[in-house]
């Protein structure tokens, strides 16, 4: 059996530059973030579950499912889009990492959170990703 595919949503692309937020923004929009985030994350197990029943059930159950497998892409790209218009990226729907953009020494950063964390306590360049993270302590709030 092939392992689960991850699903991406068209909307996951951002349309409009990115909203730059302090550290304080950021944790400021968690309470919203989390919930979301949390909706996301529930929903992606969903989809992932109705995508191994499709493949193994039979023509018969295949429209259902297939219906099924609709309303959970849409709620996903729904979730994903309030996301967006709060200004964060989503980055990963299976542990619900999140990054916000942010500014420091003059160039823009990833403040990055993920589901179950109380607030942001990491950033990471904008091309190291999750690997890079960094304490936020090491951060200067002048920008």
């Amino acid at each position: 059996m092939a392992g689960p595919q991850f699903f991406t949503p068209k909307s996951v692309q951002p349309s409009r530059p990115p909203r730059r937020f302090t550290l304080e923004q950021a944790n400021r929009a968690l309470p919203l973030v989390k919930r979301i985030v949390g909706d996301i994350v529930s929903t992606h197990v969903k989809f992932l579950t109705i995508q191994e029943q499709i493949e193994k059930a039979g023509a018969k159950d295949q429209p259902i499912l297939q219906r099924d497998l609709e309303v959970a892409t849409n709620h996903l790209e729904d979730y994903v889009d309030e996301l967006s218009e709060i200004g964060c990226e989503l980055k990963d729907y299976q542990s619900g990492l999140i990054d916000f953009t942010g500014r420091h020494k003059g160039r823009d950063i990833c403040l990055c959170w993920k589901l179950g964390e109380e607030t942001i306590t990491h950033w990471h360049e904008t091309d190291t990703g999750f690997a890079g993270r960094q304490p936020v302590s090491t951060l200067v709030e002048a920008d």
